[in-house]
This record gives structure tokens, C-alpha cells and sequence, in this order.
């Protein structure tokens, strides 16, 4: 239940938080959960990875999706030197679930454990 609670926080906040701050910011979010809700360390970083892959895999999609692609065709030619906007919208959310992912696997070791010797 944690697990999904934290994956429903972290797309909800860090979406609103790209409303209106820069894009590093879904870090700070996926860290801040990680350390209010506690879970495992592989936990905390699935949960992290899990969140940003899909809302920036969606939200690449949907925006590359309303201009035809277009613009995605031009960006992976650059890029990949292949036409393929799908491989640069996974890379877009591969990119984004990465930065989520350790900066949740960070909060959990921020936060001091009840066992063990406090790490």
C-alpha cells in the first residue's frame, strides 16, 4: 500500500511542481517522499523510477502526439541520426525516472531506520 500511495504522490506532485518550477525539481519531490513515507531502500527507488517513467512517458507523448510528431521526427534525427519519435520519447521518461529513481533512493537513506545502527 506504501508503494502505491508514494508512486500517486510522487506523479501528482511532481507534475504540479513542473507547472511552475524548472524540471530538476521532480528530484526534490521524489527525495521529499522517499523520506515521508518510509520504505526500502530498492523500494524507495522502484517506487521513484516507476512514477517519473510513466507521467514524462505520457506527457512526451501526449504533447509529441497533439503536433504529429513533428517535432519528435526532427529531434531523433538530430539525436539518434534514426526517424523515430518513440525512441526519444523513452528516453525522455528513461531520463526522468533515472533522476527520480536515485534521488528516492537517497531520501531512504537519509532517513535514519528504526533498527539497525541509524544509517
Amino acid at each position: 500500500m506504501k508503494f502505491i500511495v508514494s508512486t500517486i504522490l510522487i506523479i501528482l506532485f511532481s507534475f504540479l511542481s513542473c507547472l511552475y518550477f524548472p524540471w530538476w525539481t521532480v528530484g526534490i519531490v521524489a527525495f521529499l517522499v522517499s523520506i515521508i513515507i518510509q520504505q526500502g531502500h530498492l523500494a524507495s527507488f522502484i517506487c521513484g523510477f516507476i512514477s517519473l517513467f510513466l507521467l514524462w512517458g505520457f506527457l512526451s507523448f501526449w504533447i509529441s502526439y497533439q503536433n504529429g510528431h513533428i517535432l519528435a521526427h526532427r529531434v531523433s534525427l538530430l539525436l539518434f541520426k534514426t526517424d523515430s519519435p518513440f525512441l526519444l520519447i523513452g528516453v525522455t521518461a528513461l531520463i526522468g525516472a533515472m533522476v527520480a529513481g536515485f534521488a528516492a533512493l537517497t531520501g531512504s537513506f537519509v532517513r535514519k531506520e528504526k533498527t539497525g545502527t541509524g544509517f
